[in-house]
């Protein structure tokens, strides 16, 4: 039984991991995991890094190994400290701590600058004047071999001289390169001499302008998991045609082989993950900023009211693979309701009002009824809230003519209160001007406290509703998805992905009611608005204003679609 066991848990391992198992068996580097997250510092985090942040963090921590933040920082003219600032919020926001190891890539730019000059020497590498443009017709095609540049046999001492006067800013900007000597006949176009240093005259948000030449990314990132003892380099899928000229610096200059390993990034339905894009957005108005809640940022979906716990989850159940796939964002949307469903308090909200008199009801009569905060969580207690003589209640919670299956307040209907009463429909008072409904009037019965009949009588309908006289006033923002198309690869040619924003993306209700109990939420608080979905307050809230936020509705799509399959097995 035991050996049974054992099998069946190597087999729940997924690729990554079976790969640290078996290192680990064999003791391959004592033993350790040491892991990465290499943010470059060029935009905010979205969903798509939080898969790797709990991947790389998740194995250190399941192994007992470590992680370290490390930024890629060798690009100063996209990088800023803001960007630096926010993806530590994140990370730390995700659950997760780096310690003492954060670490940069220009921590190492004078390494970096070191292993270049023994590669010189080595034969390895060359100073080349071909511009940017002659190094891509140089390069070839996947069909064609690339060419040699007439600058690739230059000596040592004369590419040591020049590498060394790049260094020293004796050249302009882009006049000069430093490249690997590989093969411009290989099939793998990375490995056609890559460009190692680049002259760059840009101020750095940590060096300065102490230098002005800049590592590229592949050539400053295998060697800083080098540098750093990474035992376990964990890239998308992307990079899998950069592993071989990583492996061939590793091997030339003798250093720690760190191993890289590739999974498939996540793809997300109704989304855009690409910090290019994210960055267009931003830069043309087209969202409020890098966390507007409609953003698939992790200061996004924080200030939407997402929960850290959900995005573990969602994370946890996707997993890691090898092929690239989308995933339906209505797991997302799932991981989260059943967080916040165990979590968030229940209150009532009514966002578009109507006014409800009932008119047997004494007008100077206050009752505070009593409301169960949470009934997942019984140590949450109960709240009073005030019920009164005019309440509000949601204006499509009455149909004067209603269709069928219609269990909500009509003419002569019977419906029940939430916490309160039954009330019965009695008649309705309409505006002079427009014939909109402005007042319905109702009896409500004394014997039903509570909510329930004495009598044993039963009512299909329920309704969430406010007292007029306590409710307070606050703004409600909708949010829905910020595209319409289902795969963002699948955009047509010829067309922007800019033409495929969701023009109902956000919708601004401004006269909302609530209960006053809400009136003391913070930015962040969240709950669940009985029929209407969970909300969060936004960080737009003040003392004179709450803003609300709708993090995500009460219909899980997910929850229908996992019911059905389990029905067909």
């Amino acid at each position: 039984m035991a050996e049974k066991s054992a099998k069946e848990a190597a087999s729940s391992l997924d690729f990554i991991r079976t790969i640290i198992e078996e290192d680990i068996k064999v003791n391959k580097n004592d033993g350790r995991v040491h892991t990465r997250f290499p943010p470059e510092p060029n935009g905010y985090l979205h969903i798509g890094h939080a898969k790797s942040i709990c991947l790389n963090f998740g194995l250190a921590r399941e192994y007992k190994g470590l992680c370290n933040l490390r930024f890629d920082d060798t690009n100063p003219t996209k990088e800023e400290v803001e960007y630096v600032d926010s993806i530590k919020e994140d990370i730390r926001w995700l659950g997760f701590d780096w310690k003492d190891r954060e670490y940069y890539a220009s921590d190492y730019f004078e390494t970096l600058y070191g292993y270049a000059i023994q590669l010189i020497k080595a034969g390895k590498a060359y100073v080349d004047d071909l511009s940017a443009d002659e190094i891509r017709e140089f390069r070839g095609t996947l069909t064609e071999p690339g060419k040699e540049s007439p600058f690739r046999n230059r000596s040592i001492q004369e590419n040591l001289d020049l590498f060394e006067r790049m260094r020293a800013g004796e050249f302009p900007d882009g006049a000069r390169t430093l490249r690997a000597k590989i093969d411009m006949a290989s099939g793998n176009l990375n490995m056609r001499d890559p460009v190692m240093y680049r002259i760059l005259r840009a101020s750095h948000h940590r060096t300065g302008n102490d230098w002005c030449i800049y590592a590229t990314y592949d050539w400053a990132h295998g060697q800083s998991d080098s540098i750093e003892g990474i035992t376990h380099s964990i890239c998308t899928l992307e990079f899998e045609g950069h592993r071989p000229l990583y492996n061939w610096f590793i091997e030339q200059l003798g250093i720690f082989p760190s191993r890289q390993i590739e999974f498939a990034r996540l793809n997300l339905s109704y989304t855009v993950i690409s910090k290019r894009k994210l960055l267009q957005l931003v830069e043309e108005g087209q969202v409020s900023g890098w966390d507007d809640p409609r953003m698939p940022t992790i200061s996004g979906m924080r200030r939407r009211g997402y929960t850290p716990e959900a995005i573990r989850d969602f994370c946890d159940r996707i997993g890691v693979a090898k092929r690239e796939s989308t995933v339906d964002i209505a797991l997302l949307e799932h991981c989260l309701r059943e967080d916040l469903n165990r979590r968030a308090q229940r209150v009532m909200a009514v966002l578009r009002p109507i006014r409800l008199v009932i008119d047997n009801y004494p007008e100077d009569k206050l009752e505070m009824l009593e409301a169960v905060n949470n009934p997942e969580d019984e140590s949450m207690g109960t709240r009073k809230v005030p019920f009164s003589r005019i309440l509000y209640i949601e204006r499509e919670d009455f149909r004067e003519d209603p269709p069928k299956k219609y269990f909500r307040l009509a003419p002569g209907r019977e419906v029940r209160l939430k916490h309160a009463y039954y009330v019965t429909c009695k008649n309705v008072i309409e505006d002079d001007n427009t014939g909109e409904i402005v007042e319905v009037h109702c009896t409500y019965d004394p014997e039903t406290r509570g909510g329930w009949a004495k009598d044993g009588r039963r009512v299909k309908g329920t309704l969430h509703w406010v007292s007029a006289d306590h409710a307070i006033d606050v703004e409600v923002r909708l949010y829905d998805h910020l595209f319409t198309l289902e795969d963002s690869s699948n955009v047509t040619e010829g067309t922007d992905f800019k033409d495929y924003l969701n023009p109902r993306s956000l919708e601004t209700l401004t006269d909302c009611k609530m209960e006053p109990s809400l009136k003391d939420a913070a930015p962040g608080d969240r709950f669940q608005f009985l029929r209407q979905g969970y909300f969060c307050a936004d960080a737009d809230s003040t003392k004179e204003k709450l803003v609300f936020n709708r993090t995500v509705s009460l219909r899980d799509t997910w929850a229908k679609i996992e019911k059905a399959l389990k029905t067909k097995g």
